[in-house]
């Protein structure tokens, strides 16, 4: 039983020992993601977000799952090129989002509010659409921002050209 000691100690020392915490991958990805200015001109001024962009197949079906927070001024787009129509779903998203559909003129089609975490009905303007950007849940309403309103994103919502081709190709400038 005396030699057993030294072994029970060294086991217990090594259960109780912490392992380092693995990688949070989901925020190391949205860390290393470039950010996209979105501009939204409602009727109570000029709101500016900084969101990340969906532009291959994989990250639009990817999106915002498994995020557990949005910042305030954040979001997500998901440029349709062409214009579809487009359909959502929360099935693995863990915060209310707000779905802004975006019409190819620029205006807000649709306003899908605090979409609810979870839910497998699909959410969908039922016309095609621009663009669908994604901020957090109930940020359109503080802001005052409504169907109708205008988005411009890139160059077009800053005013200024950024020397970056990725951004040229997703500048989206909505005619008057």
């Amino acid at each position: 039983m005396i030699r057993a000691l030294p072994f029970f100690a060294i086991a217990l020392l090594a259960a109780c020992s912490s392992s380092p915490p693995a990688a949070d991958n989901s925020a190391q990805a949205q860390a290393a993601t470039a950010t996209l200015p979105v501009v939204i001109r409602s009727a109570k001024g000029a709101h500016r977000f900084d969101v990340e962009v969906a532009a291959s197949q994989q990250q639009q079906e990817q999106g915002l799952m498994f995020r557990k927070s949005l910042a305030d001024n954040g979001g997500m787009l998901f440029p349709m090129d062409p214009p579809r129509t487009a359909s959502f779903w929360m099935k693995d998203t863990l915060i209310p989002l707000d779905m802004l559909f975006i019409h190819t003129d620029g205006t807000i089609a649709f306003l899908k509010s605090q979409a609810q975490p979870y839910s497998r009905i699909p959410v969908s303007a039922g016309v095609p659409v621009a663009a669908v950007l994604e901020l957090r849940g109930g940020r359109a309403a503080e802001l005052g921002i409504a169907e109708g309103d205008r988005v411009s994103w890139g160059n077009c919502a800053i005013g200024s050209p950024r020397p970056d081709e990725a951004w040229d190709q997703l500048s989206f400038c909505p005619k008057s």
